[in-house]
């Protein structure tokens, strides 16, 4: 069982702008260049990477999405009370 998860994200206000992102990831765009030039949040100067996180850190569909995504997936859109979220699992343990 994956107990915490390193991960990025982009956060955007509109499901339609975070499926677009979505689409140019999905062409091979870079992930962390998409994050510095559209995520809504402080993260986005380091490339949308939030780190190491356990259960219980974030709002649970940030939590549910990263947790059953596999190490190198790119998931999303995931709603929140913040936003849409495109999901990179960088890495698990």
């Amino acid at each position: 069982m994956v107990k915490s998860v390193n991960a990025a994200h982009i956060l955007v206000g509109s499901e339609k702008d975070a499926q677009s992102i979505m689409a140019r990831i999905q062409k091979g765009e870079d992930f962390s260049a998409l994050a510095k030039r559209f995520s809504k949040c402080p993260s986005k100067s380091k490339g949308g990477k939030l780190g190491w996180f356990n259960r219980g850190d974030m709002v649970k569909e940030f939590e549910d999405a990263a947790f059953n995504a596999k190490k190198g997936d790119v998931v999303g859109p995931v709603k929140t009370e913040f936003g849409y979220h495109i999901i990179q699992v960088i890495d698990q343990k």
